[in-house]
């Protein structure tokens, strides 16, 4: 077959990849090495079109025990002798063809990062984003996407504690699904992705390969349309029980000190696993393709390359310790079969049945190694000028408060998400142990440890939309702020940044201006970058997705009876909130969704009274002056009073909006840096006072009662009532 610049395209390369391939090869190459470049050069693999603006991220410093990027995993010190790993990434695009096994598939692929690294997960969590409630299609994906992560987590024993959900119009094409894992592990027990040794034993090990995700990691690399439907190989199929003999196995295998380094197989599967193995180490290696199970018959070098089939390893162990790899697996009744050595030349020769099929240097592959790096042109978007002609003063005030809240109440962004969760278990597992206590962020108990582990996944993209800096800034500044919430410390970020099209000027300033805010806030809370995902091509016909730079944040309670809930405790406790009230309503639900207002600027938010802020509720549950703490976010403070009371069924009495403000933007503003917390009357004055040497403005609301809402004068009924609203909303729509 001649090999052409055509050949290229169809590919996924472009004219000018296709001449630096043949310049670093000096040659042309063949099918399956052009196959193998298309893989490890996509965007998904490569970076290619982000590495410059992810390196301008913190990457090093505070608990981090591994440099951002090195390994498949953040690893970062919890004290004690202990590390804890973390992730998050996509899986956009194969949830939107096959969305059950789209989104298990993204589940199972987290938990392998985690334990690839000698970690055991021990929670996880997601992100996830559709269209309109009310559309069909959007109700189709939900229940596929949701029914898949439920599935993976509950079968594969590790529990989802928490996450979050938005829908908005222009996920109706591309729906967005993030997943995150955290695992635990002793210091000492890491295991690196990388190939050393010149005549170590390569091992293949897990799953037979089939030819399901062949070509997933370049089909992630580009924009969705209506011929995608004709991708579904790229899809992958995924067997949650499988990978947990596979997770059993790995750990065990660990402790024989037989593994000299471990790679999953995600993302373009062998040739990416062989590929960053041998470019970290340095080697290379020779691979005998004919020696890796199969469950189709006569499969192509290519295909077996390029297939992206779940639940497989690569590892190399020391040579000599090969029977220890052959009796774990045997025990756990999985393959592990040897398919090849290390060498020491730096190539990674693929040979089929005798037969030499490729011959490519592994450095020239992979990230920080060949693969190119480019630099796009960006300008402002032009629906910039509509969001600077917004006038707040040509919306109308709302005529009735308690209206409002109920609508908004029954927003499906702001509504109970109990038909979803409820479908996760959140207590499986024998090493995890969750509070399930309604709190900011989530909090589980790291068995073994003696500390906890709070963790959160956050993003606005409607704040991205209107201001990328301000709106990445936001995404960390809450992350972080659910977690000192819940009595937790903030110490690192896992990202994932969904993007449309990188070649848009528009959608690369909205990706360069994002990553920017993301890290001055890092830096601000002491929070490195400790790896993530980029997703780009996030896009269709109708255009791109709103800018969603998720960030997955996870912090230390070092003291589990130090946690924080955010539900009010007890009838007379006064309400106070910290922070100050702005006259805002920019990008609020209330003015998007019920005012019908597409366009306005980010919410109010300065990055120095959010630190303040933040440093004086942790500091109010350090010294148990407060009993309840809830940021106020979606919906405002209205909404978060509500979601106060719910879960002890108790209500409020608060004050009507303090002169000086509109009625919308003080009850339904999204102004940042503000927590509602309640405490007893006897702790009030120790509250002003902290605040008052904080710098940061406090004021009382109100009391806490038995179970009736007042606003004001006006008599909201009981809470109970407002809670049956709430947490049947989504179910009303689910047909």
């Amino acid at each position: 077959m001649e090999i052409t610049v055509e050949t290229a395209q169809k590919l996924r390369l472009t004219a000018e990849e296709f001449e630096l391939i043949k310049q670093k090869l000096g040659r042309t190459p063949n099918f399956t090495e052009l196959c193998s470049f298309s893989a490890m050069w996509s965007e998904h693999c490569s970076y290619k079109n982000s590495i410059k603006w992810l390196k301008t991220l913190p990457r090093d410093g505070g608990r981090m025990l591994v440099a951002a990027g090195e390994e498949n995993a953040g690893l970062m010190d919890m004290g004690g002798g202990f590390g804890v790993v973390f992730k998050i990434e996509s899986h956009n695009h194969p949830s939107a063809l096959e969305p059950f096994q789209g989104a298990a598939t993204g589940v199972g692929g987290i938990q392998r990062d985690i334990f690839t690294m000698g970690a055991r997960p021990i929670a996880s969590l997601n992100s996830l984003r559709f269209g309109n409630l009310n559309d069909t299609k959007t109700q189709r994906l939900l229940k596929g996407v949701v029914h898949g992560i439920g599935h993976y987590g509950n079968c594969f024993g590790v529990p989802t504690v928490g996450g979050e959900i938005y829908f908005e119009d222009c996920y109706h094409t591309n729906p967005l699904v993030n997943a995150m894992s955290v695992g635990i592990m002793k210091a000492g027990d890491m295991i690196s992705a990388t190939a050393e040794g010149i005549g170590n034993p390569v091992f293949f090990v897990g799953s037979a390969t089939g030819k399901d995700g062949i070509g997933g990691a370049s089909f992630a690399s580009a924009d969705i349309t209506a011929d995608s439907v004709e991708e579904l190989p790229a899809v992958q199929v995924g067997d949650p029980f499988q990978e947990k003999k596979l997770l059993e196995a790995c750990l065990e295998l660990i402790h024989t000190g037989a593994i000299v380094g471990m790679q999953d197989m995600g993302a373009a599967g062998i040739i990416c696993s062989t590929a960053e193995m041998s470019a970290k180490g340095g080697v290379g290696m020779r691979i005998d393709l004919e020696k890796v199970p199969t469950r189709q018959k006569n499969m192509k070098a290519w295909e077996l390359l390029l297939s992206e089939s779940q639940e497989r390893m690569l590892i190399v162990v020391e040579k000599g310790k090969e029977a220890s790899v052959l009796e774990i697996f045997e025990k756990w009744d999985l393959s592990a079969s040897n398919i090849g050595e290390v060498t020491g030349d730096g190539m990674l020769n693929f040979y089929m049945n005798g037969v030499h099929e490729a011959s490519l240097p592994a450095h020239e592959l992979v990230l920080g190694g060949g693969a190119p790096q480019y630099t796009r042109e960006y300008t402002a978007p032009a629906y910039f000028s509509k969001i600077e002609a917004f006038d707040m003063h040509q919306v109308a005030d709302v005529t009735s408060v308690q209206e409002t809240a109920e609508a908004l109440a029954t927003l499906p962004n702001i509504a109970s998400k109990r038909w979803i969760y409820t479908q996760y278990d959140s207590m499986v597992g024998a090493a995890n142990a969750s509070t399930n206590a309604p709190s900011d962020a989530s909090i589980v108990l790291a068995k073994g440890t003696g500390k906890g582990l709070a963790m959160t996944v956050d993003c606005n993209s409607k704040y991205v939309f209107a201001d990328p800096y301000k709106g990445g800034m936001i995404a960390v500044a809450e992350a972080a702020r659910n977690i000192v919430c819940s009595g937790g410390e903030p110490i690192g970020v896992t990202n994932c940044l969904n993007f449309g099209n990188p070649y848009d000027p528009e959608v690369y300033y909205q990706f360069v201006k994002a990553v920017t805010g993301m890290g001055d806030a890092c830096r601000k809370f002491n929070t490195p970058v400790t790896g993530g995902n980029v997703s780009f091509y996030n896009q269709s016909p109708e255009g791109p997705v709103y800018p969603t730079p998720t960030i997955g944040m996870v912090g230390i309670v070092d003291d589990m009876s130090a946690t924080m809930t955010l539900n009010f405790k007890k009838e007379g406790d006064v309400i106070v909130l910290i922070g100050a009230q702005q006259n805002d309503i920019g990008s609020s639900e209330y003015l998007h969704k019920l005012k019908k207002v597409e366009y306005s600027p980010a919410p109010h938010f300065d990055l120095e009274t959010e630190f303040n802020v933040q440093q004086l509720v942790a500091t109010l549950i350090k010294n148990k002056t407060i009993v309840s703490a809830h940021d106020i976010s979606e919906g405002g403070l209205a909404i978060t009073l509500l979601e106060s009371g719910f879960t002890s069924h108790l209500g409020f009495e608060v004050s009507a909006a303090a002169a000086g403000f509109r009625t919308d933007a003080y009850w339904f503003g999204e102004a940042q840096s503000r927590v509602v917390v309640s405490c007893g009357a006897e702790h009030v004055a120790a509250v002003e006072q902290a605040a008052a040497a904080a710098g940061v403005a406090v004021s009382v609301l109100g009391k806490v009662t038995s179970g009736a809402v007042h606003v004001g004068t006006e008599n909201w009924g009981s809470i109970q009532d407002w809670k049956n609203k709430y947490d049947t909303a989504i179910e009303r729509l689910i047909k």
